[in-house]
């Protein structure tokens, strides 16, 4: 399935590969009957080069006319007015490409791993995605705080934070 087309160009997602994600359920409520209402076109297209192959796709999200979308109308006639809708900035922080940061970001929030998000991502190592991804990680303190009271909430045992407080 193509999920990227730039323009005239169709391109396989970000880092060439394709992948598998978890389809959340609130994700799969929100499908239920999208592919009924618009099913897929069938649509041939040039692949990474003009003179390459011409691969037929299955395109299940498509323009009002039934072609590939194309990024740049969908940021001007959906996007873009959505975001002066709701009343958010328009600009680079807020284009397309954020909703993948707070994918991320929300999963990282959730405790999911640095792998599993890794390959959600299509992110050659783990490593990758923790340099690229850290600005998203939400804030330990407040974690860091709970574990630190869970830990002293804790029963005594012989070898707990209570074997410190028995030293003392």
């Amino acid at each position: 399935m193509v999920l990227a087309v730039n323009d005239a160009l169709a391109a396989p997602p970000e880092g060439g590969k394709e992948r598998d994600v978890p389809l959340p359920e609130s994700i799969a409520f929100g499908w239920a009957g999208h592919p009924e209402r618009t099913p897929a076109v069938e649509v041939t297209l040039p692949w990474k080069t003009l003179d390459g192959p011409p691969p037929t796709a299955a395109l299940i999200f498509r323009s009002p006319e039934g072609r590939a979308l194309n990024r740049n109308k969908f940021n001007d006639r959906q996007w873009r007015p959505a975001l002066r809708a709701a009343g958010a900035a328009e600009g680079r922080d807020n284009g397309m490409h954020a909703l993948r940061h707070f994918s991320a970001s929300v999963l990282l929030d959730a405790g999911e791993s640095t792998k599993a998000l890794s390959e959600y991502l299509g992110h050659h190592d783990p490593g990758f995605t923790l340099r690229t991804c850290t600005h998203l990680m939400p804030s330990s303190e407040t974690r860091t705080r709970a574990a630190v009271d869970a830990a002293w909430a804790a029963p005594v045992t012989d070898d707990g934070p209570g074997t410190a407080q028995k030293e003392l």
